[in-house]
């Protein structure tokens, strides 16, 4: 399954054209895509295995599947800072952001570094990208130690004034996700949400205010307390 023509000619075969209409709702660019449940698609990933070289051809069709599918059948271990910055740059879907953050990038040894130039980004895909990674470490990277993650609270603190809707909902997935990786974290997520609050921006007040309605729930305080 290395050529690029059959890959697109199954891609096809699996669409749903009438799931474009979903997939506009929920926000997702639907210029060139196909019309395909994210399920489908991974299941054809796993057919495939993993495949670095075609998962980069994939990528340049620019198909919005054939992207996802790029993201799912990639080795992280052969992804370079180059290609992320090149895929970052193409980024014009929420969606396929998460998934090359979650699948690939947070993997790599660039990943933090990465947060911090990416945090200062004009471009709303390209800044998003910080904050998911950000979110996508909290969760994935068991071994990450503490410091890591208190070293990014003061970035989303300065751009939680970003009131870009798929920026914002990155900063703030990114505050909720550090402060329930663990006790130790969790007040100090708190005090950022708090921190946001002060500033007094009503941009910033949605970050700070949904994050600390989750962090300060039972679910939440129960969970961290065992």
């Amino acid at each position: 399954m290395n050529d690029i023509d059959f890959i697109l000619s199954e891609l096809r075969a699996i669409s749903e054209p009438e799931y474009l209409e979903k997939m506009a709702h929920f926000g997702i660019d639907i210029t060139k895509a196909f019309g395909i449940r994210v399920p489908n698609i991974r299941n054809l990933a796993k057919t495939i295995g993993k495949n670095q070289d075609l998962s980069l051809k994939l990528w340049e069709t620019g198909f919005h599947e054939a992207r996802l599918l790029a993201c799912f059948i990639g080795d992280y271990k052969l992804v370079t800072e180059s290609q992320i910055d090149l895929w970052t740059k193409d980024f014009n879907s929420w969606d396929i952001c998460d998934q090359a953050c979650a699948n690939l990038f947070v993997k790599t040894p660039y990943f933090k570094s990465k947060i911090v130039e990416f945090a200062n980004a004009e471009a709303e895909f390209v800044k998003r990208t910080a904050f998911v990674l950000m979110a996508c470490a909290a969760v994935h990277l068991k071994k990450e130690p503490d410091e890591t993650f208190h070293q990014f609270l003061p970035i989303i603190e300065r751009e939680a004034y970003d009131h870009r809707n798929f920026v914002k909902k990155a900063i703030n997935w990114a505050l909720r996700q550090i402060g329930k990786r663990n006790a130790v974290l969790h007040p100090h997520a708190v005090k950022t949400a708090e921190n946001i609050l002060a500033q007094q921006n009503k941009k910033a007040n949605w970050v700070a205010l949904d994050a600390l309605r989750e962090l300060n729930g039972n679910a939440v305080l129960s969970k961290l307390s065992r």
